[in-house]
């Protein structure tokens, strides 16, 4: 069977800076791939090529092939006119962005939001049908007493509520596809703990495949089946997530994976380094 989507050769330039330098990547109906590298690495530019969002500044190569759910065929992406793709956002394929205090409108209800997105993708929905929708997401994502919360506004929530509402708003479309771009970046570490156990409920209970996209190794290795570790627009290395964790092949891999504190790190003694070697060094 074939990939759900399909990245071949993907470069992403603006201007003279080349974002994204011709990276491979497949991802399968129901899998978790997760996307690791430092900031600045290509890891965001590369969720916004696949979801046609970079601009009218970008110039791209490659091709972003994605299965229809209707028979099957693949179509590229990158070849795809912004109707088409508007159609397939927030129906087919969404995205969770990395920061929960600023993604919502702060002077709209959080229930007229999730609502939104499910009259925008949805033909001959009532206003009532879609509260009636948007209470049972909240409730999917475990917001408390989610129908007289219906009408409270983004700052009324905390970090944590305000995340699980972006995910209750990327998911109540049921996707095929589920881009989370470093979804608990600004949680502590018991909130982080708690939005990425759900996530794992929520991915396994409606069968989706997830992009999970972060700049640490070990939230990457507690969701992902597989992982692609990317530098300068690049894809070093690709495994399954255990084994990569475990016995990484590549020397940046092996040095983000040394640079990581543990209990058993010596508190009189410098973090490790990050290594600096070229991106194809091995």
């Amino acid at each position: 069977m074939s990939s759900l989507i399909e990245i071949r050769n993907l470069r992403v330039c603006f201007g003279i800076i080349e974002a994204v330098r011709g990276i491979s990547l497949r991802l399968e109906e129901g899998e978790v791939l997760g996307l690791v590298g430092e900031s600045g690495s290509g890891k965001s530019v590369t969720a916004l090529a696949v979801l046609g969002l970079l601009g009218p500044t970008a110039q791209t190569g490659g091709e972003i092939l994605w299965r229809s759910g209707a028979n099957g065929a693949r179509v590229d992406l990158l070849k795809q006119p912004a109707s088409a793709l508007r159609r397939l956002r927030g129906r087919e394929m969404t995205m969770i962005f990395q920061e929960p205090m600023t993604a919502l409108n702060p002077v709209m209800t959080i229930g007229r939001q999730v609502a939104e997105c499910a009259e925008a993708h949805a033909s001959g929905w009532t206003r009532r049908e879609a509260k009636r929708k948007a209470i049972a997401a909240l409730e999917a994502v475990a917001i408390p007493d989610a129908a007289r919360r219906y009408g409270d506004y983004p700052h009324q929530f905390s970090g944590g509520q305000r995340q699980r509402i972006l995910i209750a708003m990327a998911l109540i479309n049921r996707p095929r596809l589920l881009i989370a771009d470093e979804p608990t970046t600004a949680l502590d570490v018991t909130v982080q703990a708690q939005v990425l156990e759900l996530l794992r409920d929520l991915q396994r209970q409606h069968g989706l495949a997830m992009l999970f996209i972060s700049h640490d190794l070990a939230v990457v290795g507690k969701v992902a089946s597989r992982v692609a570790v990317m530098r300068r627009g690049e894809i070093l290395e690709t495994g399954a997530s255990q084994q990569l964790l475990t016995h990484p092949e590549h020397v940046y891999t092996k040095s983000l994976l040394a640079a990581v504190p543990t209990l058993r790190s010596d508190r009189n003694q410098p973090l490790a380094r990050v290594n600096g070697a070229a991106a194809g060094a091995t």
